[in-house]
C-alpha cells in the first residue's frame, strides 16, 4: 500500500513539471509569435527614398542569398553610398556618427522565429520568392515591422502552394 501511494506521488509530481512545462513553452510561443509593433531602431532607415532609387532588398541584405539570415547591412555598405549621397541629411548625419565613432549600429531584429526553428533566406530567395511574400512591403512602411505571425500553420500554407509541397513538409525541413 505504502509502495502504491509512493508511485501515486511520484506520477503526480512528474504530471505537474509536465503540466507546468508546457505551460511555460506555451507562454514562450504565444510571447514570441505574436506581430508585434516596429522596434525602434537607432539609426533611421528610409525604405521608401531607397527603394524609389532603385535600390532593392538584395542590395543592403546581401546575406539573403548566401546564408540562413539576411542580415543587417554593414556600416561600411552604409557608408559607402552616405559619403557621397545625401550627406547633408541629418538622418545620414545619425549614421555617420557611428561610423565617426567605429561603432557598428546596434540594430533591433524585426522579425524573430524560436530559437529551435531553422530557417534558410537563401533557399527561399533562390527559389526565387521575392521578399514582400513574407516582409510585407518594407518599401512603403514609415519602420519596418512584422507584418504576419510566422508560425508553423503559415509556413505550412506556404509550403502546400508550392509544387513540391509533399516534400517541403518534411518536419526535418525547418526542425533539425
Amino acid at each position: 500500500m505504502h509502495t502504491i501511494k509512493k508511485q501515486l506521488q511520484t506520477l503526480v509530481t512528474i504530471a505537474g513539471i509536465l503540466l507546468a512545462a508546457a505551460a511555460v513553452v506555451g507562454v514562450y510561443f504565444f510571447v514570441t509569435w505574436q506581430v508585434r509593433a516596429a522596434p525602434e531602431q537607432p539609426a533611421p532607415i528610409e525604405h521608401e527614398a531607397m527603394t524609389k532609387k532603385g535600390v532593392t532588398c538584395l542590395f543592403c541584405h546581401t546575406d539573403a542569398l548566401s546564408s540562413p539570415a539576411a542580415g543587417m547591412p554593414s556600416l561600411e555598405k552604409c557608408m559607402g553610398c552616405h559619403q557621397v549621397i545625401r550627406i547633408d541629411s541629418p538622418k545620414i548625419a545619425e549614421v555617420a556618427a557611428y561610423w565617426n565613432r567605429q561603432e557598428p549600429i546596434p540594430w533591433v531584429r524585426v522579425n524573430q522565429l524560436p530559437r529551435f526553428v531553422y530557417f534558410t533566406h537563401r533557399v527561399h530567395v533562390n527559389a526565387g520568392l521575392n521578399c514582400e511574400q513574407c516582409h510585407g512591403d518594407v518599401a512603403h512602411m514609415a519602420a519596418a515591422e512584422p507584418v504576419t505571425k510566422m508560425n508553423m500553420g503559415w509556413c505550412l500554407n506556404c509550403h502546400e502552394q508550392q509544387s513540391n509541397a509533399n516534400q517541403l513538409r518534411d518536419c526535418v525541413i525547418c526542425h533539425q
